[in-house]
C-alpha cells in the first residue's frame, strides 16, 4: 500500500515482495510513469493524473447522480487494482465505484454498486475469474471485460471467457511493452466504454452442442448453400455466439474472413473445432469445400470460390494491399458470381466498411443478406454501415442467425 506523499511524489511498495518503489523523475508534460521493483524486477505502468506528479485517486464508492459509467474492478493484486483505477479515472466519463480482491467479493458488491461494466481478472484465489463470470452472467448479467491475453498459453482461457459471456479481453497494464504503453492504456478506456454499449440481451452463456464423434462432413457435390461471413474487431465473440449453435449434417458450407493475426487465428480455429458440432478448419489454397464444414481465413488473405466440374475449391492468396481492408468484399463478390448454389452474405462485428459492397452484390444477384444487430456488437461500425446500405438485409443477433440457418430449407 502507498506510504506518505510529499507535494510531488507518491511512494509505493511492491505487493509481491514488499520492496519500496519510488517513481523516477518525470517531466512536466509526462502522462505516465514506469514503476520497477528492485526486489523482484516486476514493472507496471501508472498514469499521471496531473503535471505535479503522481497522485492517488480515491475511488468513488457511492452511486453518484451523474452520467459517468460505473466500473467495478476485480483483481487479487492491490497494486494492479490501483493501476487500473488510475487509468480509468483519467477519463472524465468513467468512474471506479468499487474494487474486489476475488470473485466472491465481487458477487457481493455487484448488487450494492450496480456497475455498468466489470473488469475481471482470470487468476484469483477463493473464486477465479471464469467461475465468477459464469455467476455474473446468470445472476447479474452485465458487460464484463476480462484481463487476459492471446498468448499461446492464454488463448484458450481468453476464448473460454468469451464463450462464458465476456464481451472482450485486455492485457494487464504490467504486460505492456514500452513502445505501446500509451496506446494500450487508451485501449483499456475505449473497450470499457464500448463494452458498456453492448446490449445486455446479447450476453449469454454459450453451451457446448455435444458434437458427434468424427464430425464427418458430407460430399462436395451435395452443397446447396454457401455462407460468406465477415468479422473484424469484436468478431471472436460474435463467432462464438454463432458457429457453436450450427447443427451438423446440413448441406451448407461456411467461409469466414476474420481480421486476426495468423497465430491467433490458428488457435481460434482449433478452439472452435473442439467446441462446434460442425467441422471448423483453416482455409487452404486449392482445397475443396464440403457441406457441413466451416473454413476460416485471415483478413490479410484474399479468398475466392472457384467452381469446377464436380466441386468448389478455395483460392487463398496473400492480399496485395494488406494495409487496406478488402478481404470480406473479395469473398462476397466471388460468391455473388456463383449460380449453382444458394448464397448468403453475413456481416458481423467490426470496424470500417469492408463487406458492405460485397453484401450488396450478393443481394443484387438473388442472394440473401444478414447483418448482426449493431446493439449486440462490441464494434458497431461495420454492421451499422452495412445496415444503412443494405435495406433488405435481415438484422439479427448471432444466435438468431444460427437458428435461422439451421431451419433454412436447403439446410435440412
Amino acid at each position: 500500500m502507498p506510504g506518505k506523499r510529499d507535494e510531488s511524489i507518491m511512494i509505493y511498495f511492491c505487493e509481491e515482495c514488499g520492496e519500496q518503489i519510488s517513481p523516477p523523475p518525470t517531466t512536466g508534460n509526462a502522462k505516465q510513469v514506469v514503476l520497477t521493483c528492485g526486489g523482484c524486477n516486476d514493472s507496471v505502468i501508472v498514469p499521471l493524473n496531473n503535471t505535479a506528479g503522481l497522485r492517488q485517486s480515491t475511488p468513488v464508492m457511492t452511486n453518484a447522480p451523474d452520467s459517468r459509467l460505473k466500473v467495478l474492478v476485480v483483481d487479487d493484486s492491490k497494486f494492479i487494482r490501483r493501476v487500473i483505477r488510475e487509468i480509468i479515472n483519467t477519463d472524465g466519463s468513467l468512474q471506479v465505484v468499487g474494487e474486489a480482491e476475488n470473485g466472491a467479493h465481487a458477487l457481493e458488491l455487484i448488487p450494492q454498486l450496480d456497475p455498468d461494466v466489470i473488469t475481471l481478472d482470470i487468476n484469483m484465489p477463493v473464486m477465479d475469474g471464469l467461475t465468477t463470470l459464469k455467476h455474473i452472467m446468470v445472476r447479474f448479467p452485465r458487460p464484463t471485460v476480462m484481463f487476459s491475453s492471446l498468448t499461446k498459453e492464454g488463448a484458450s482461457t481468453s476464448f473460454d471467457a468469451l464463450k462464458y459471456g465476456a464481451v472482450d479481453f485486455l492485457e494487464k497494464p504490467s504486460q505492456m511493452r514500452d513502445e505501446d504503453q500509451e496506446n494500450q492504456q487508451a485501449s483499456i478506456i475505449d473497450k470499457i466504454k464500448m463494452a458498456a454499449g453492448v446490449r445486455l440481451g446479447s450476453i449469454r452463456l454459450i453451451r457446448r452442442q455435444n458434437p458427434q464423434k468424427g464430425k464427418a462432413s458430407v460430399s462436395a457435390e451435395s452443397i446447396d448453400t454457401i455462407y460468406a461471413i465477415g468479422a473484424a474487431e469484436g468478431g471472436y465473440a460474435s463467432l462464438l455466439q454463432f458457429l457453436p449453435q450450427l447443427k451438423p449434417g446440413s448441406r451448407a458450407a461456411y467461409v469466414v474472413v476474420l481480421y486476426a493475426t495468423a497465430a491467433h487465428l490458428h488457435a481460434f480455429t482449433d478452439y472452435l473445432n473442439n467446441l462446434c458440432s460442425i467441422e471448423v478448419r483453416r482455409a487452404e489454397h486449392g482445397g475443396s469445400i464440403r457441406a457441413g464444414a466451416c473454413y476460416i481465413t485471415a483478413g490479410n488473405e484474399y479468398v475466392t470460390l472457384e467452381p469446377n466440374e464436380n466441386s468448389i475449391t478455395l483460392s487463398v492468396t496473400p492480399s496485395p494491399f494488406p494495409e487496406r481492408r478488402g478481404a470480406i468484399n473479395m469473398l462476397m463478390v466471388s460468391l455473388s458470381e456463383m449460380t449453382q448454389v444458394a448464397k448468403t452474405g453475413v456481416i458481423l462485428a467490426g470496424d470500417g466498411d469492408d463487406g458492405v459492397e460485397g453484401l450488396l452484390e450478393i443481394e443484387k444477384t438473388g442472394g440473401t443478406a444478414f447483418i448482426q444487430n449493431p446493439e449486440t456488437c462490441l464494434f458497431k461500425n461495420m454492421a451499422m454501415l452495412a445496415h444503412q446500405r443494405c435495406a433488405a438485409a435481415t438484422v439479427a443477433s448471432p444466435s438468431e442467425m444460427a437458428t435461422a440457418f439451421n431451419h433454412a430449407p436447403d439446410n435440412t
